[in-house]
C-alpha cells in the first residue's frame, strides 16, 4: 500500500503544471530511505535520490518487500548521507552493501559520511550543502 501511496502522489504531480516532471527527485530518512528501493524501482517518475541514514535492514525481512531485491533495478544518480557510526545501518554492514547494489554507475552515486550514529542533525548545514549541490548537478540551479 506505501508503493501505491506513493505512485498516487507522483499521478497527482502529473496533473500540475507548475510541476517540473524533469526535475523530479525522491528524498527519503531513515525508513522512508531504505524503502526506497521498492518505490522507485517499480515506479521510474523520480530523476535521482537523496537519502539519509540508511542502508540494507539487518534484520529478517519478507522477500517480497526486501530492498536487496529492488536497489540493482534503481538507476537513478544517488546521494546517501550516512552517520559513519549507526546503529541501525552499519556502515560496513548495510552502507556500503546498499551503496554497491543501487544500480546506477559509479560516476552517479555519492556517499557522505559524518562523525555520528543515527542522526545528522550536528552537522545540518553540510548535509544542506551537499543536498542542494547534488541538486544543482543534476537540475541546475533553482529557478
Amino acid at each position: 500500500m506505501w508503493w501505491k501511496d506513493f505512485s498516487r502522489s507522483l499521478d497527482y504531480l502529473e496533473t500540475r503544471a507548475d510541476i517540473d516532471l524533469d526535475r523530479m527527485a525522491y528524498f527519503g530518512s531513515s525508513w522512508g530511505a531504505w524503502m526506497s528501493p521498492l518505490f522507485l524501482g517499480q515506479d521510474k517518475r523520480c530523476n535521482l535520490a537523496v537519502l539519509r541514514l540508511c542502508g540494507f535492514p539487518t534484520w529478517q525481512m519478507n522477500p517480497a518487500y526486501d530492498p536487496f531485491h529492488f536497489a540493482s533495478r534503481v538507476r537513478i544518480p544517488l546521494l546517501l548521507i550516512n552517520g559513519k557510526y549507526d546503529y541501525l545501518f552499519p556502515h560496513e554492514a548495510s552502507q556500503v552493501p546498499f551503496f554497491e547494489t543501487w544500480g546506477a554507475s559509479l560516476d552517479d552515486k555519492r556517499h557522505v559520511l559524518f562523525e555520528t550514529a543515527h542522526n545528522v542533525s550536528g552537522y545540518r548545514n553540510e548535509m544542506i550543502r551537499e543536498v542542494l549541490d547534488w541538486l544543482d548537478h543534476y537540475f541546475g540551479p533553482a529557478r
